[in-house]
């Protein structure tokens, strides 16, 4: 009784022992699928078996990545993965990293070895990638002349715009001499000088899709001087080519799309660009009449002429305003002369001869009093139409109020 094992300890040295197998622990495994059951949690459960046997399978979540199909009951799978024990159960089981369909196993590992290959060299670097033209004018295109690859190109292309020709190389693109009839295609349109180059064929198993799987052909699409696309199958298809091409496209359909520009979406941007250059233009011109007509409006201010005219206004003015100012001056000196005048004739002697008076003047002068004359003295006495010579005979004083204070003041 001294060698007794739990359960546990069994079930762990048997796991060591898977563990240690270097065979188990990188295995590939043929089988048809059974019990197949897709997970909420994302793993994948199910068996494969034989004519001999059965094997439990678990393919988890996070290695889903090595699935390219969903997995039904009935197929013929290789599986690659590591054989281990689950301890709580007590049973072994395959944990699957890559399943491909049945006769695709070793293609699938020669077209991984090449990709690492090709990858290595730099093939697939984005430096090499050469920018598709944005508009083409002609498209080369080299895939079967029959099948549904070519019509929906030419059904996408004619549709988008009518006026690019396609030239279509009718290439072999499945079976032997498939890869050297797709490399003279390639040489062959590049010689034509195409724009662009869509190199491609309908879905298929690995096998149909091999030819563009060959080394020869990736490098004819790499030293291609046009840039190529490639339009191998469907989308979840990938081959060489595709990693080698400048631009993958999931879909021939979808390579048109990438190849050919919407005619009508250019057409709608030119005549938006053309509404949009004949608006500017008309701005344009319209802020430079306006700036020319005021550049032409000071530089008619600035004339010399227009100078002239203005000076010349300006000294008419000048010598309206001092004619004006003439006149007011001549008219108020005409009147304070006037003034004068009148003034002048109320003290006139001769106005006041003309009143009646008369002015007498003896021989010492003008006879103001009494005093200034004596009897037998000669006078002239001055009236308003002439003169009256007479000699004094007596003189005699007059008294009236006021005439003594009148002849004191008087000299």
């Amino acid at each position: 009784m001294n060698s007794v094992y739990t359960v546990k300890q069994v079930n762990s040295y048997i796991k060591n022992m898977f563990t240690q197998d270097f065979m188990l622990n990188r295995i590939y495994v043929k089988g048809e699928v059974s019990n197949c059951k897709y997970h909420s949690s994302g793993h994948i459960y199910f068996s494969l078996k034989d004519e001999s046997g059965t094997i439990a399978c678990i393919m988890f979540a996070g290695a889903r990545a090595g699935l390219s199909f969903r997995m039904q009951d009935g197929q013929q799978v290789i599986v690659l993965g590591n054989v281990d024990v689950y301890e709580r159960d007590g049973r072994y089981q395959l944990y699957a990293r890559e399943i491909v369909l049945d006769g695709a196993g070793l293609l699938y590992a020669r077209f991984e070895a090449l990709k690492k290959e090709l990858g290595e060299m730099g093939m697939f670097a984005p430096e090499y990638k050469r920018p598709i033209p944005r508009y083409v004018n002609t498209v080369g295109i080299v895939t079967a002349p029959t099948g549904a690859a070519v019509r929906d190109i030419i059904n996408v292309s004619s549709r988008r715009n009518p006026y690019v020709q396609l030239i279509l190389y009718p290439a072999q693109v499945q079976g032997e001499g498939a890869a050297e009839n797709i490399i003279r295609g390639i040489r062959a349109l590049e010689k034509k000088q195409v724009d662009v180059i869509i190199v491609g064929r309908g879905g298929g198993s690995i096998e149909d899709l091999w030819a563009f799987n060959e080394e020869s052909v990736a490098r004819a699409i790499f030293d291609c001087a046009v840039p190529v696309i490639s339009a191998v199958g469907h989308e979840t298809d990938t081959t060489i080519a595709d990693f080698v091409a400048d631009l993958r496209a999931p879909t021939p359909s979808a390579a048109a799309e990438l190849a050919v520009y919407e005619y009508r979406e250019v057409r709608e941007r030119m005549l938006s660009c053309v509404q949009a250059m004949r608006k500017a233009v008309y701005m344009k011109t319209t802020a430079w009449r306006a700036a020319l007509e005021r550049t032409a409006l000071r530089l008619k201010f600035a004339h010399p002429r227009q100078k002239l005219n203005e000076k010349r206004q300006y000294a008419a003015d000048l010598e309206s305003r001092l004619r004006a100012l003439m006149d007011t001056r001549m008219t108020d000196r005409k009147h304070r002369l006037a003034l004068y005048v009148e003034k002048m004739k109320r003290l006139s002697p001769l106005e006041k001869l003309s009143q009646g008076y008369s002015y007498v003047q003896g021989p010492s002068g003008n006879v103001r009093s009494i005093e200034q004359v004596g009897a037998g003295d000669p006078l002239t006495i001055y009236v308003a139409d002439g003169t009256i010579r007479t000699e004094v005979r007596s003189v005699a004083p007059i008294a009236y109020p006021g005439a003594e204070n009148r002849q004191k003041e008087e000299p």
